[in-house]
């Protein structure tokens, strides 16, 4: 387990599946703003859930993340797209809707910072997420990200074409 100030990160667990199905994946407006491809709908207990138990992976670091307070599931974490060769990765999070404007997602992806860079030995991570996510945007530049640019256009989130944001953190300005 890895330990932040209010939240830990864990492995998944079986029992996590259907909550984090049922109010991340089923509400249809927040995961297709959050997720690249196309919602679909999923029964309980498909294979194909994007919070399925699978065992390690190379490329993806996928997390639970627990309100420490009170050991209450509070939503996922993940590295994904995790390069050996150029020493990067993909970082994300979704907290279910009652634990959003905590300050949970700032210690989040400082965990997450941390994961990557002490114990992956990773050089750099990076997140993309939609312009007008101010939540995000402010939980990474929190954490110490910087935005690195402006993706014009380049998501079609409810009807609509918008702008994404791509923030960076370097190790070295990490440490610093």
């Amino acid at each position: 387990m890895l330990q932040g100030t209010h939240i830990t990160l864990r492995a998944r667990h079986e029992a996590d599946v259907p909550v984090l199905q049922t109010e991340l994946h089923d509400d249809v407006a927040t995961r297709s703003r959050a997720d690249s491809r196309p919602w679909r709908p999923l029964p309980p207990g498909s294979a194909q859930s994007p919070y399925a138990v699978t065992g390690p992976s190379d490329e993806a670091a996928c997390f639970s993340v627990v309100d420490t307070a009170s050991g209450e599931l509070a939503g996922e974490a993940l590295l994904w797209g995790i390069d050996a060769h150029n020493r990067s990765a993909h970082l994300g999070l979704a907290l279910r809707p009652g634990h959003r404007g905590r300050g949970f997602a700032t210690d989040v992806v400082r965990v997450l910072c941390r994961y990557g860079f002490v114990v992956l030995g990773l050089h750099r991570l990076q997140l993309e997420t939609l312009a007008d996510n101010t939540p995000m945007i402010r939980a990474a530049t929190g954490a110490g990200f910087t935005a690195e640019g402006r993706l014009r256009g380049a998501a079609w989130a409810c009807g609509e074409f918008v702008d994404q944001v791509v923030l960076g953190l370097p190790a070295e300005e990490w440490r610093a």
